[in-house]
């Protein structure tokens, strides 16, 4: 399993050398964002689909 480090390595290495920095960063947010959701996944928290779309409509 990789560490957060070699994953961020290995994003910023799959950039192109035109990245800029703001490229580098929004790569690192997607990744830490993913890591989030599933750990959220793990701890079983969730929303079903019913769930979602019964809220939606009362907006």
């Amino acid at each position: 399993m990789q560490t957060i480090k070699q994953k961020a390595l290995n994003a910023i290495n799959s950039l192109p050398d035109t990245a800029t920095l703001e490229d580098i960063m929004y790569s690192l947010y997607v990744i830490d964002k993913i890591k989030n959701g599933l750990n959220a996944i793990d701890k079983g928290k969730i929303v079903s689909l019913d769930a979602l779309k019964k809220e939606m409509q009362s907006w």
